[in-house]
């Protein structure tokens, strides 16, 4: 198994990337998301993981995987015994599984985990595996290594806490950390008896974790563009607790061609416009750059559960096959025959993802946040 050695840890991982709960009685939970995108077959594969209450023993205590599998296919399967499941707090790495043969619940190796694990699975930087059977016979199975190429930030420099450095205190709820915005994942994906095998597909991570999810919230995610694969965008926003109010936040983060651009609420006006489903857009200007994002699908998206007050339930819709253009201009030069700033990014994929959650969406949702606003 590749573990991550000190050298990428040092200068890839993000913060947040270990586990985040103290040991208290407190509503708590956090939620891991890993992808592959196959572009030669026009599939993704996103893995989310989740656990709830983890001192045992409450109402809604336990954890779950889910998989959005090909053709926006859904399974899932609960975790109830929170003593099976393990996560580092020093780094990316988790794991849980129904039973095994082994009795503290630890990283294994690929061997090990297939021959003791019967369901469950594991997850670090570098190395992803599992195997879920549903009861109807529906049934994935995954090994995968990963090759991180950006974490959030600029490559060479510290990689950045996605919310700001205001997100290691514990007064936004949820907290978000993108872990990976881009990578490269080789092995194979089991889905329902028919078996894709990769080398380097573009991969992706992210987590969040907290005592409340947003109320509402939208999200963009895409690392496959037609004749880019230098370019990873990762955007949302939402309606989080801030201590005792809430407040709307938005942000769009780019890694391309090795630098990071970054716009949020702090250094950029930032607008979107978002209908319940089927069109999403956002754009954002700061003092050096302007970006325009527009995500739209036609299909129905598939629903997808969450932690909510109520436990793990039905509360967002998602596509993996939904379709997005970027620009971006940079507002410190001008075009020949200044025909306006420079262009210096324009991309599009029909393998984005893309969600809405949570509510009331009953009509579109136009608003902003940022330095103007």
């Amino acid at each position: 198994m590749n573990q991550p050695s000190k050298s990428l840890n040092a200068l890839l991982q993000t913060p947040h990337s270990g586990y985040h709960w103290d040991g208290s009685t407190r509503r708590f939970f956090e939620g891991w998301y890993y992808r592959v995108t196959l572009p030669e077959c026009a599939q993704t594969f996103a893995f989310m993981y989740s656990i709830e209450d983890p001192i045992g023993g409450q109402p809604y205590s336990g954890g779950a995987a889910q998989i959005l599998g090909a053709n926006d296919e859904y399974l899932c399967r609960t975790f109830p015994d929170v003593s099976l499941f393990w996560a580092a707090k020093d780094q990316l790495a988790l794991g849980h599984w129904r039973s095994a043969d082994t009795q503290i619940p630890h990283l294994l190796s690929p061997e090990e985990f297939d021959r003791t694990v019967d369901e469950g699975y594991q997850a670090i930087a570098t190395w992803h595996q599992g195997k879920l059977r549903e009861p109807n016979g529906n049934l994935a199975e995954w090994q995968y290594s990963i090759q991180p190429i950006y974490g959030w930030g600029n490559a060479d420099q510290p990689q950045q806490s996605t919310a700001g450095f205001l997100s290691s205190l514990q007064i936004f709820e949820p907290g978000w950390q993108v872990l990976m915005a881009h990578g490269y994942a080789t092995g194979y994906i089991n889905w329902n008896g028919k078996r894709y095998d990769f080398t380097n597909a573009p991969a992706y991570s992210e987590k969040n974790w907290g005592g409340a999810f947003p109320t509402k919230w939208f999200w963009l995610n895409c690392n496959a563009f037609d004749n880019e694969p230098d370019l990873a965008l990762t955007a949302g926003g939402g309606r989080r607790g801030v201590l005792w109010w809430m407040e709307s936040v938005a942000m769009i983060g780019i890694h391309y061609r090795g630098k990071f651009y970054e716009f949020v609420p702090w250094n950029s006006e930032i607008n979107w416009v978002m209908q319940p489903w089927g069109f999403w857009e956002m754009s954002a200007k700061s003092d050096d750059y302007t970006v325009i994002v527009r995500g739209t699908t036609n299909l129905p998206g598939t629903p997808l559960r969450a932690p909510t007050l109520d436990g793990l339930a039905f509360a967002c819709r998602d596509t993996m096959r939904g379709d997005v253009t970027v620009e971006v201009h940079d507002l410190r030069s001008k075009a020949p025959e200044d025909r306006g700033y420079q262009l210096i990014l324009q991309a599009k994929s029909s393998l984005c993802g893309l969600e809405t959650g949570g509510g009331p969406w009953n009509e579109i949702w136009a608003s902003g946040c940022g330095r103007s606003q």
